[in-house]
């Protein structure tokens, strides 16, 4: 995450690292007659409002929260579960809970790339593979590609992220004949635009993008770290070669309130 270290005042507590930080009253005024829990939500509302907890930043731990404010853990997840529902933190899995980031520009294009995309705006993109197959092309990837039903097609599986916050996950369809071993070489390189080149696909162009929004799924609340009930955007695409050939087409899942589309005449 990017930010500069932070200084904090002493408390008794060691200083966070660079992306963490810690609220800057942790005290709460019990019998005011304002929930505990509620106060809490206040006080980082008010820190994070006022830059104190800037975007991106960590979190301290639930238990060094509760200590903190001299408070059990329930009360201290309510007040969390308050400010993650209001949109200002987010909790991913594995990594902790952060400091809700502004929704990432996409723009889309004739050239759209995830990874260019992201590092303009200042994260740092990756790419996870998750899975690849040949398998017979069906009707809808048969039609998308211009191959006849049964055509061998590689799929592959993957999820994006920016700056370790997972932002899409989807499935791609290539031409098997056209995009051998693209699979693997994309799993060696983390990068698509990079792996197609490998393969003697200099360029590609984005020839049409379709989008719908529903609530996400079991398996996309799973891989993007989202809270039930929280909404995706799908986008389906088809991408071709510079001789117009149809190169690969695509299902993304986005988390819908981490991007923000962009879509210039």
């Amino acid at each position: 995450m990017s930010g500069a270290p932070r200084s904090l005042a002493a408390d008794g507590h060691s200083p966070m690292t660079e992306d963490e930080a810690s609220p800057a009253a942790p005290s709460v005024a019990r019998g005011s007659g304002v929930t505990l829990w509620r106060q809490i939500a206040e006080k980082l509302e008010a820190d994070i409002l006022a830059g104190t907890l800037a975007p991106g930043v960590r979190l301290p731990v639930e238990a060094e929260l509760a200590e903190r404010f001299g408070v059990n853990r329930h009360t201290l997840r309510r007040a969390l579960s308050h400010l993650s529902e209001a949109g200002l933190i987010e909790a991913t899995a594995g990594r902790g809970t952060f400091v809700k980031e502004p929704p990432l520009r996409y723009p889309i294009g004739p050239r759209t790339r995830f990874s260019e995309i992201v590092a303009a705006g200042g994260r740092e993109p990756s790419g996870r593979f998750r899975g690849s197959t040949v398998e017979a092309a069906d009707a809808d990837v048969a039609r998308e590609l211009q191959l006849a039903i049964g055509t061998p097609v590689l799929r592959i599986e993957t999820t994006h992220e920016a700056d370790g916050v997972p932002i899409s996950c989807g499935s791609a369809w290539f031409p098997a004949a056209r995009c051998r071993d693209l699979d693997l070489i994309y799993e060696a390189t983390g990068s698509l635009t990079r792996a197609l080149a490998t393969l003697g696909i200099e360029d590609f162009r984005r020839r049409e993008t379709r989008i719908t929004a529903r609530p996400a799924n079991p398996r996309e609340m799973d891989i993007l770290s989202l809270a039930p009930g929280r909404a995706v955007m799908v986008l389906e695409r088809l991408d071709v070669e510079a001789n117009g050939a149809p190169l690969q087409w695509g299902r993304s899942s986005f988390a819908a309130d981490r991007v923000q589309l962009v879509f210039k005449p």
